[in-house]
């Protein structure tokens, strides 16, 4: 069968593009962000980003590797932001391709915004962010009408490194039935102690997914109070995820079921009540 065309933009000589790449899985690409990969004359890349990935690029693109890794040492982000305005100047095609989504905990918008002062023309090409291609992989969705109306993005360090500090923890423990945190291994003792001493149950269910979406893609079901000792067990990247949705693994863990696994159709036991109701 024939795939109608899908129009897509021009990446033009001397514009920089700002793509997410995904939390990992390359199947998980925008049709956008594989043109951008395949017309870019200058790649710069994070960490994080599969290198099956980078192998869709124009074979003659140079690739630039940025680092921007947390808790390693990786290049400052104003040398970054000189190097995306110094090709663009030079006429590149210039590609900035991170993990996950620019604007979503990807410092997209500092970036952007260097470029908006250097008088360099952009656009910006959203990526699946972790928390819902990666929870998704782990079989964990982040709303179910059942459980939750709201859900919160946390991030797990601030600029500096620390847990961050203009939290208001009481609020956050109270504000939403589902919490994510991104980055939050190195800090998650204190992390989930704040939590616990701001009302939120210790015996709430809650998760590790760590390298989410690829082949070694660990997920460890826990509860608040003992998960900082799980997560002892894993490597970043992760994420840590707090709420009854974690529950709902048992009935939608699609891969698991792809190795044997049998799946509950009523993960929460809703069922006996609903027919008594």
């Amino acid at each position: 069968m024939d795939l109608p065309t899908i129009p897509l933009p021009e990446f033009s000589p001397g514009w920089v593009w700002l793509v997410g790449a995904g939390p990992g899985d390359p199947a998980l690409l925008t049709l956008a962000a594989v043109h951008a990969l395949q017309s870019a004359d200058a790649v710069v890349y994070d960490a994080l980003v599969d290198r099956r990935i980078l192998a869709l690029a124009n074979e003659n693109a140079e690739q630039i590797y940025a680092g921007k890794r947390g808790g390693r040492p990786s290049r400052k982000q104003p040398d970054i932001s000189a190097r995306l305005v110094q090709l663009a100047r030079a006429g590149h095609r210039v590609l900035r391709l991170k993990g996950g989504d620019p604007f979503v905990f990807g410092r997209g918008g500092e970036e952007a915004l260097a470029l908006v002062a250097a008088g360099v023309p952009f656009r910006i090409v959203p990526g699946i962010t972790a928390a819902i291609g990666g929870l998704a992989y782990a079989g964990i969705p982040v709303t179910h009408r059942d459980i939750n109306t709201a859900v919160t993005f946390v991030t797990g360090h601030n600029i500096t490194g620390d847990v961050p500090d203009d939290l208001d923890w009481p609020a956050l423990a109270r504000g939403a039935p589902v919490l994510v945190f991104y980055m939050a291994l190195k800090h998650l003792d204190e992390i989930t102690t704040r939590l616990i001493d701001s009302g939120r149950d210790a015996n709430e269910p809650a998760a590790i997914v760590a390298s989410a979406t690829t082949s070694e893609q660990q997920v460890i079901e826990t509860t608040l109070g003992a998960a900082a000792k799980c997560a002892e067990e894993v490597s970043p990247p992760a994420l840590f995820v707090v709420g009854e949705v974690v529950r709902l693994r048992a009935g939608l863990d699609w891969l698991g079921a792809l190795s044997g696994r049998v799946l509950d159709a009523d993960p929460l036991g809703l069922s006996d009540a609903r027919d008594a109701g």
